[in-house]
């Protein structure tokens, strides 16, 4: 049976929880064994992971809660929450992690620096291929599910790659005889991690004010939209994003003179086509304008009859008696029906 969307969020944060726990205890036993604090500071980054994940998955369930009295549009923001929670946690860790090594750095000036043994180069070296891995798995799922929680789990996951790589680089260096080197590496893993703090903190924030879709989706939309028979014009396109879902306003242009059942019917017909296009939008508004028809020659027994053109108006009458025609009248304004 296919998997839902939140189906798919769930089982990918639960093993990753498992994989980040795993990798935690590993690096934080071999770090303390072979006593080098850049190890340390990556397995308090993997920790970090691990209560992160759990706030993902708090996040994915309480946003993907139905709709009800109180909160009608959904609660779809409630997973930007979780990510924004994410991004404070990471921020600490990676203070607490910069502060820590740069008072080893001052305290250990004089020559007083441990050299980490060599195990803890093959722990790293382990953490870098599990830790791109989960990367990948996660970032596709992300892709497929369009879950912003799973992309900032993703990047965390990278994040750690790097991470481990400079540790790499500072446990080789401590044991080739500038043992400085580890510390040093702890303080580059800390600002990295305080970078991804911000880049999380930045996309969370994003979907929370209203922010456009992006001109690719809008004009995807529009071609969609433009595609609906009795669709004459797009007039206006408005998108804003909430949550990882998006709400769609279009105002579309159709022949002023059918009726109002087709001009519902036309409505409806691009509300089901965007919806239905694009997985990602919760609500299509659709709002019709009128347009005037061409201009045609005089017909009929009304002597009252208009003319219609786009913004002028002319007496029929006029038109039969050859007489001077009246001066242009500016239209009067068009009621304007919403879908």
């Amino acid at each position: 049976m296919k998997k839902t969307n939140k189906q798919t969020v769930i089982t990918t944060t639960v093993t990753i929880l498992i994989l980040n726990l795993a990798l935690s205890v590993l690096k934080l036993a071999i770090g303390l064994l072979a006593r080098s604090a850049a190890l340390v500071a990556d397995a308090a980054h993997s920790f970090s992971d691990v209560l992160g994940t759990i706030i993902v998955i708090t996040g994915v369930k309480l946003g993907g809660k139905q709709a009800d009295r109180s909160h009608p549009y959904g609660h779809e923001r409630l997973e930007s929450a979780a990510s924004l929670i994410l991004s404070a946690v990471v921020l600490i860790t990676g203070i607490m992690l910069g502060y820590d090594a740069i008072m080893q750095i001052i305290y250990g000036a004089g020559g007083d620096f441990v050299v980490p043994g060599a195990i803890a180069l093959a722990a790293v070296v382990i953490t870098v291929a599990a830790k791109e891995g989960m990367y990948r798995y996660t970032r596709a799922a992300s892709k497929k599910t369009g879950s912003s929680s799973l992309m900032a789990l993703a990047w965390d996951q990278r994040s750690d790659v790097m991470s481990s790589i400079g540790a790499f680089v500072g446990i080789l260096g401590a044991r080739f005889g500038l043992p400085i080197l580890d510390p040093i590496a702890a303080v580059v893993i800390s600002l990295l991690i305080i970078r991804v703090a911000i880049n999380i903190f930045r996309d969370a924030m994003r979907k929370m004010i209203d922010t456009s879709a992006g001109d690719e989706l809008e004009d995807e939309i529009r071609a969609v939209a433009l595609d609906v028979t009795g669709v004459i014009s797009i007039d206006e396109l408005k998108t804003r994003l909430f949550g990882d879902r998006v709400y769609v306003d279009i105002e579309i242009g159709i022949d002023g003179d059918i009726s109002l059942y087709e001009a519902h019917h036309t409505a409806q017909l691009v509300e089901n086509a965007v919806s239905g296009s694009f997985t990602q939008v919760k609500s299509c508004m659709v709002h019709v304008n009128p347009i005037e028809a061409p201009l045609k020659p005089p017909g009929g027994s009304a002597a009252r009859l208009w003319l219609r053109s786009v913004q002028v108006y002319v007496p029929l009458q006029s038109c039969i008696t050859g007489s001077r025609a009246a001066e242009p009248k500016t239209a009067p304004p068009v009621r304007r029906l919403a879908y």
